[in-house]
């Protein structure tokens, strides 16, 4: 069975059911089209999103070893890879289905309306034929009738006793002269009619039935590509799951990956002061009037602060242009201290590394173009190879000063050597007496004077027998020079200018 010879009668139901198949296809194109524009604007707002939470350019963020804020931060790229994937099924739908299927409506609409054009025209033909059938057939009608009626006025003639014989003769060639147009009228229509069946038998059992099956192939190809569509809107996101379940499952694997044992640790190791907590605070018996004697368990005061008491200090150098003095991170705690040290040490190390390898690629250069002077100048290396080498001597002095420090900072004291010019950390401590003034140094003419911040009270004796502590009675008044760092001491001078560090548990601010 087919559309021509089952519905060859059914020529406006054919017309429109291929009219809505067409109606449903431009649907379809319409529904994925709005589908990947929806993805587009999922995959925008994730990446938003991802935007908005990543703290990428927040320098505590990035110095942090904390597992649970870098899995955050990898769980933000990875919903950014994650919008990625939706971005490309966006664009496959847009490609494969959407503009596919748009090509191929246009298609099937062109043919479709030109079977039906053909149809009609066939049909118009036939129309025209049959009309022309109507009129000879009429002519005809009209030209039998006008015979009969000279037929009969010829017989009226001939029974007429007073006709003469020539009305007779005329009678009679007026009846023969119609029957003769009737004759000729009779076998126009007669081959009009058969003209017009040979028409009609063409167009239903030929001209119709094949027009309807191309409009029936036509539907079914519509059907398959609208099959097509479906599968392959399945399809398109079925190919992107891997790579989705891959970011689904870095995430998992992320998330598992955090140790809340390190993270605790890392703390501890970020922020340990490595001061011992203030010991307890003696009983003073001022009824026996005696003075309490300070404390074998006092805290002892950390020397890294001990180079506060200075605001400018020059240690005499033969080397005028020995660089300026580095940071020393005084006023952080000593465990933290150390830790910043060591990690400047390791990126002047670093630099240090690269700078002495461009300096040895120069030097081989140079060498090169001595020995062939058509490879180069070796002269103009010698600029690249002088600032290369005031480079490393920069670092060099940068990284031997905060290896001082980071000496200084576990304890070790330091001692000048006026022919390198640079410090060197002598390891035992014990050479050195208390006696010994280790704080001397020549100051600027122009030294700047502390300003005082406040005025303080000591709540309690204390004996400054520490190097850079200063003594104190209970009630004196006292100016404070600098708050507690986080380490329990602050800096105070007293009315006779002595200036030193006191526990700031044994002051009250007024």
């Amino acid at each position: 069975m087919d559309w021509g010879s089952d519905l060859w009668d059914q020529h406006d139901v054919i017309e429109r059911h291929t009219q809505s198949g067409l109606d449903l296809l431009d649907r379809y194109v319409k529904f994925v089209k709005e589908r990947a524009e929806i993805e587009q604007n999922y995959a925008k707002q994730l990446r938003n999103l991802s935007k908005k939470y990543s703290r990428r350019g927040i320098k505590e963020d990035q110095d942090t070893k904390l597992t649970n804020q870098q899995a955050f931060q990898e769980v933000l790229n990875e919903l950014n890879e994650y919008a990625g994937q939706r971005e490309q099924l966006s664009e496959s739908m847009t490609l494969s289905i959407c503009v596919e299927l748009s090509r191929n409506l246009q298609e099937l609409r062109l043919e479709r309306k030109n079977c039906l054009c053909e149809v009609k025209k066939a049909q118009q033909n036939l129309e025209t034929t049959f009309k022309q059938l109507e009129i000879s057939k009429k002519r005809f009608e009209k030209e039998w009738k006008e015979a009969e009626k000279a037929n009969q006025q010829t017989e009226k003639v001939q029974q007429d006793i007073n006709s003469t014989k020539a009305d007779v003769d005329k009678a009679k060639q007026h009846a023969h002269a119609r029957i003769h147009i009737a004759d000729e009228s009779k076998n126009e229509y007669a081959s009009q009619l058969q003209r017009y069946n040979k028409e009609q038998n063409n167009l239903y059992h030929s001209e119709i039935p094949s027009m309807f099956k191309k409009l029936q192939e036509l539907e079914e190809r519509r059907i398959r590509l609208l099959a097509g569509g479906y599968v392959q809107f399945s399809e398109t996101e079925k190919n992107i799951l891997p790579n989705i379940n891959k970011c689904l499952d870095t995430i998992i694997s992320t998330g598992r990956k955090i140790d809340e044992k390190q993270d605790t640790l890392a703390l501890i190791e970020q922020y340990r002061s490595g001061v011992a907590p203030p010991a307890d605070v003696e009983f003073e018996d001022y009824s026996q009037g005696v003075k309490p004697a300070a404390s074998d368990n006092a805290p002892h005061l950390p020397k890294v602060r001990i180079k506060q008491l200075f605001k400018k200090n020059k240690v005499t150098s033969p080397d005028k242009n020995m660089p300026s003095l580095v940071e020393d991170f005084s006023r952080l705690p000593p465990d933290q201290r150390r830790r910043r040290l060591q990690e400047k040490i390791d990126d002047i190390q670093k630099e240090l590394q690269r700078e002495t390898e461009q300096s040895e690629a120069l030097k081989k250069m140079k060498g090169v173009y001595e020995q062939n002077s058509q490879l180069g100048d070796p002269s103009s290396l010698q600029p690249q190879i002088t600032q290369t080498a005031h480079n490393i001597a920069r670092l060099r002095g940068e990284l031997s000063k905060y290896q001082v420090q980071l000496t200084e900072a576990g304890g070790e004291t330091l001692q000048f050597t006026p022919a390198s010019s640079e410090y060197i950390a002598v390891l035992s401590e014990s050479s050195v007496s208390p006696s010994d003034n280790i704080y001397e140094c020549e100051f600027d003419e122009d030294f700047d004077v502390d300003v005082p911040i406040g005025q303080c009270k000591a709540l309690y004796d204390f004996d400054g027998s520490s190097e850079g502590a200063v003594s104190m009675q209970v009630g004196e008044q006292l100016s404070l020079m600098d708050e507690d760092q986080g380490d329990g001491w602050v800096r105070v001078q007293r009315a006779n200018g002595d200036v030193g560090y006191v526990p700031a548990s044994y002051i009250q601010i007024i």
